[in-house]
């Protein structure tokens, strides 16, 4: 079977971490589009395990957590319609966790946005870390049985609660919700207000979507198989964690929380695969 090189498989790379869609790939590079998905299956599946195994004690003080929304093959409403629905189809949530002082995505889940995916998420981000944190999460009510159980012990925690409501002046359709007010609530231990927010995990979440092309809203360029939806998210931090300069530390996240020693290439990327 030929294989494609490795310059051919870092611009591949390249090209879907920067909020390309698969069918324009092929049109630039002139691959197929099995050949795109194929390697996207392979970078994303050993990007997934070599962040798992490698983000691991880390010496986080703050960490923010949000969850951002997308979808597949069909928005949740319409899979609702179907008889026979089809598997893995309709809204999907990415959890995202995020380190406020190195910006590093210490990791992410994809699944519902439900109990049971609040505690897998919140179980993870306990796990890879090797002191007690502040965390800020939003309003959503699965979180307090979530951290409760990920962090039986020592913890310090708030919640900010958002109220939301549409602006009058504003298209209707499509314009986003405008903030009406925040309210912190301290839920346990003794957070620092002055560091009760989660605006670094959401202008993370607005990332996503900038270099994400499944994310994009209003086209035709998301996911139709969870797995690829998967493959793509674990891909997209891969990149932002280790080989994306952050313009605020001025490195890598990785490289800021002492988890990596270079920046790394989309070669580097690219040939974890093999």
């Amino acid at each position: 079977m030929n294989k494609l090189s490795l310059e051919r498989r870092a611009q591949i790379v390249s090209l879907l971490v920067e909020c390309t869609g698969i069918n324009p790939i092929t049109r630039i590079t002139g691959v197929s589009v099995h050949t795109v998905l194929k390697l996207l299956a392979d970078v994303g599946e050993a990007c997934q395990q070599y962040q798992d195994q490698h983000l691991r004690d880390l010496n986080c003080r703050r960490i923010q957590c949000d969850e951002i929304w997308s979808f597949v093959g069909m928005k949740e409403k319409q899979a609702r319609l179907k008889s026979d629905r089809p598997e893995n189809v309709g809204d999907v949530w990415t959890w995202t966790a995020i380190d406020a002082d190195t910006k590093l995505v210490p990791c992410w889940h994809v699944g519902n946005r439900d109990a049971r995916s609040a505690m897998t998420f919140m179980r993870d981000v306990a796990s890879r870390l090797a002191n007690p944190i502040q965390l800020t999460t939003d309003g959503f009510h699965c979180y307090l049985d979530a951290v409760n159980a990920a962090f039986p012990h020592q913890i310090d925690y708030a919640m900010l609660v958002k109220m939301y409501g549409s602006d009058p002046m504003g298209e209707r359709n499509y314009s986003p919700s405008i903030c009406l007010s925040a309210e912190s609530r301290i839920i346990r231990g003794n957070p620092d207000r002055d560091h009760i927010n989660t605006s670094y995990v959401e202008r993370q979440n607005l990332t996503m979507r900038t270099h994400i092309k499944r994310f994009a809203r209003l086209t035709n360029a998301h996911s139709k198989k969870l797995a690829n939806h998967k493959h793509a998210v674990a891909l997209h931090f891969m990149h932002y964690n280790f080989a994306r300069i952050c313009q605020t530390v001025r490195c890598s996240p990785a490289m800021e929380a002492g988890v990596s020693d270079h920046l790394w290439s989309m070669k580097e990327i690219a040939a974890l695969a093999d």
